[in-house]
C-alpha cells in the first residue's frame, strides 16, 4: 500500500520536528488535524501541527534526551487509514522549560491516526494524554 510508506516518511519527518515544507508532500492542501488535549486545542490543521512539531524541537534543550520509540506501525486499506504508535522517552536535565530541571523521566505513549485521500494524508488524529507527560516531568 502506498500510503503506508507515505505515512512512514511523514512521520519520521513530522516526529524529527522537519516542519511543514518537508511534510507537506505527503499531504493533501488543507488537510486536517485533531487532538483532544489541551496543549493541542488550537491546533486545527495538519500543516499548524507540523509547526508545532518544529517547535517542539526546541524540547530538546531541556529534555537533550529525548527520542521516540516506534512500537507499532500498520495500514488498514478498507478505510484508507494507517495507524502509527510510539512512546516519547526524556529527562528533564536540561536547562529550559517552564520550572529548573526537575531530573524527571516520562514515557508518554502516544499514536497518530492518518486518513487518506488517495495518495495523500487528508486528516490525522493524535491521541496523547499531555497532562500525563507534564506531571511526569514536574512540569503541571
Amino acid at each position: 500500500m502506498a500510503a503506508y510508506e507515505t505515512a512512514k516518511e511523514f512521520f519520521e519527518a513530522c516526529e524529527t520536528g522537519k516542519g511543514w515544507e518537508a511534510c507537506k508532500a505527503w499531504c493533501e492542501d488543507g488537510a486536517t488535524f485533531s487532538c483532544q488535549s489541551d496543549a493541542l486545542a488550537e491546533v486545527t490543521s495538519l500543516e499548524a501541527y507540523t509547526e508545532w512539531m518544529e517547535w517542539m524541537k526546541g524540547l530538546l534543550g531541556p529534555l537533550p534526551d529525548g527520542r521516540y520509540e516506534l512500537t507499532a506501525f500498520a495500514a488498514d486499506e478498507d478505510r484508507g487509514t494507517v495507524v502509527a504508535a510510539a512512546v516519547f522517552h526524556g529527562t528533564h536535565t536540561g536547562k529550559g522549560g517552564p520550572v529548573p530541571p526537575t531530573g524527571n523521566a516520562v514515557a508518554a505513549d502516544y499514536a497518530y491516526v492518518m486518513r487518506f485521500n488517495g495518495a495523500s494524508i487528508s486528516h490525522m488524529t493524535k491521541i496523547w494524554n499531555a497532562d500525563h507527560s507534564l506531571h511526569a516531568l514536574g512540569w503541571a
